[in-house]
């Protein structure tokens, strides 16, 4: 299917309003999915014209989604990796939870950067980082798709090693799924429970009565009110 491929349009129109010098992109992966961190990635990338092919990674195949992978790791001025754990996930909610990966993904950049794009409509990021919000970033904007590519081939291989190392999690095919509610992901919940890798406080449990009583209700009034609608910071 014919697509518009990504551009520096709002990286641009970032350094022309602001005068930021290094701009991140940042996406992240596993929002949606029932076992498994949520991961997220900052990608700095200049103005250099990027690979060919380059867009959100779900429009990827999953072989070409690694190979570019590989080459965006090599291409990129600098890349960070940040995770939330199912822990967090539970303890805080999914709002807390993005903010944790993605606070992480730019602290692990080499450099500090001066504002950020956000995928998406909402800035969870939140003060002090500069924040524009961009829907569909990871199809329009060159850095926000290659942090996308990176962080999902990144969940991607970390779901899978569980799976490779340890016949326990063979009936979940987590290298198929990632942690995202497949048939067959949902017949091994209902055969033999959530794994300590499974997200605990989520509804997919409300189905499962005999395995219902593992359930974790979320303590934090912070999170709840987050999780309703709440924002954390606010666009430029």
């Amino acid at each position: 299917m014919p697509y518009e491929p990504p551009t520096h349009t709002v990286e641009r129109s970032i350094r022309a309003t602001t005068g930021a010098k290094i701009i991140a992109g940042v996406d992240e992966v596993g929002r949606g999915a029932w076992a498994g961190p949520v991961t997220a990635c900052a990608a700095v990338t200049g103005l250099r014209r990027p690979p060919a092919g380059l867009t959100d990674s779900k429009l990827i195949t999953p072989k070409r989604r690694t190979e570019m992978a590989a080459e965006l790791e090599r291409w990129v001025t600098a890349y960070g990796l940040g995770h939330a754990s199912v822990e967090e996930i539970d303890e805080h909610g999914m709002t807390v939870a993005l903010r944790l990966a993605a606070v992480r993904a730019l602290e692990a950049l080499p450099v500090r950067p001066d504002a950020v794009i956000l995928d998406g409509k909402h800035n969870y990021l939140g003060d002090p980082w500069q924040v524009r919000t961009v829907i569909k970033g990871d199809q329009s904007c060159v850095a926000v798709a290659a942090a996308s590519v990176i962080a999902k081939v990144r969940r991607d291989a970390m779901m899978a090693e569980l799976e490779a190392h340890s016949d326990v999690y063979a009936p979940f095919e987590f290298s198929a799924n990632a942690g995202y509610p497949s048939p067959v992901h949902k017949a091994a919940l209902a055969e033999w429970g959530p794994t300590p890798h499974h997200r605990l406080s989520w509804a997919y449990l409300d189905a499962l009565p005999q395995w219902r009583h593992l359930k974790k209700v979320r303590l934090s009034q912070e999170a709840v009110e987050l999780e309703s609608g709440g924002q954390l910071g606010f666009d430029f």
